[in-house]
């Protein structure tokens, strides 16, 4: 084939294509464009069945815990277990929780109730329930709080390096913020977000040391707030500071080691008579119940949990070793 034929070929091709689109954008035929759409967006949007199921849970569960706040708002335990939740970074209200509580005493009731058949030993497990949250909520305090305090030295050292490079105290801990781990990151990430949002820094970092009950983090901001009013060298201050938080988080894992085994045997020791009574109370109500009729021998239940709990505190007392 020629290079006339072939160039001819092209131009009544692209003749054609140019007479058929210039017919399309006269005649502004959007039939087929509509019919398209119809297919798509002609019904209004519609939620499933499960979907309104569970749109419907959530607003019920959302009026209760407001309802619940609403009747909790100004008591003392509800601004100390919202300091907590805080404190374990769970993004739950007052109401969400005791809600939660009463979800977990009723199912560990009910079940030990049918279990064992007897209401004395449900209402028994239902005040374990209620509490089951709660331990659960000071465990992972206590373990966020362990972690910040592992990781506050390098970040303490992090900080003091950027103050020496040029950087200002904000700019350092917008920095830990983006570079840094949780849960540090995540709690100097509100800072940042709090000052800029116009609080000031010192108010930031009284409301940090508030939120993470820190003796470590307590020093590093008292530092800060005594360099803000009478000045000094801040990054020499951090340094010094990390240096002291290395070793006594160093020196708390040996004494950690050390006391594991006191440790161990407080809690086999307080918790093994609780287990077993509870067992039998499980399998053996009518066992169990005999110490638990009115007489004289109501007193050895008692003395047991008096003794458990002195054990208890003794065995605690003994492994604490503060550093």
């Amino acid at each position: 084939m020629s290079i006339e034929a072939l160039l001819a070929i092209l131009i009544t091709a692209g003749l054609i294509c140019l007479m058929v689109g210039a017919q399309r954008v006269v005649k502004r035929d959007r039939s087929a464009l509509d019919k398209r759409l119809r297919r798509y967006g002609g019904r209004a949007f519609q939620l499933t069945d499960d979907e309104q199921k569970r749109a419907a849970s959530q607003q019920v569960t959302q009026m209760l815990a407001k309802r619940v706040e609403a009747s909790l708002s100004g008591r003392t335990f509800a601004a100390a277990l919202q300091t907590d939740l805080a404190r374990a970074n769970l993004r739950l209200t007052v109401g969400e929780f005791v809600i939660i509580q009463v979800a977990a005493a009723l199912v560990v009731g009910m079940l030990a109730w049918l279990i064992s058949g007897a209401p004395f030993v449900g209402s028994v497990f239902a005040a374990l329930g209620w509490f089951i949250p709660k331990i659960w909520l000071g465990r992972r305090q206590s373990g966020r709080l362990k972690s910040f305090n592992n990781q506050l030295a390098d970040t303490i050292a992090l900080m003091s390096n950027s103050l020496r490079s040029g950087l200002s105290l904000v700019q350092a801990m917008e920095m830990i913020s983006r570079e840094g781990e949780p849960p540090v990151a995540d709690e100097f990430q509100r800072v940042v977000r709090e000052i800029g949002l116009g609080v000031g820094p010192q108010d930031a970092l009284l409301h940090l040391v508030r939120r993470v009950a820190s003796d470590d983090l307590d020093l590093m901001v008292i530092a800060i707030l005594v360099q803000f009013e009478i000045g000094g060298n801040l990054s020499r201050i951090l340094d010094s500071i990390a240096s002291t938080i290395r070793e006594r988080v160093k020196l708390q894992g040996e004494i950690r080691t050390m006391s594991a085994q006191g440790r161990m045997a407080g809690y086999v020791l307080s918790g093994m008579p609780v287990a077993i009574g509870g067992l039998l109370m499980l399998i053996a109500p009518s066992y169990m119940g005999a110490l638990f009729t009115p007489g004289p021998w109501l007193v050895l239940p008692a003395a047991a949990v008096v003794g458990i709990v002195v054990g208890s505190l003794v065995i605690r007392k003994l492994v604490a070793i503060e550093v």
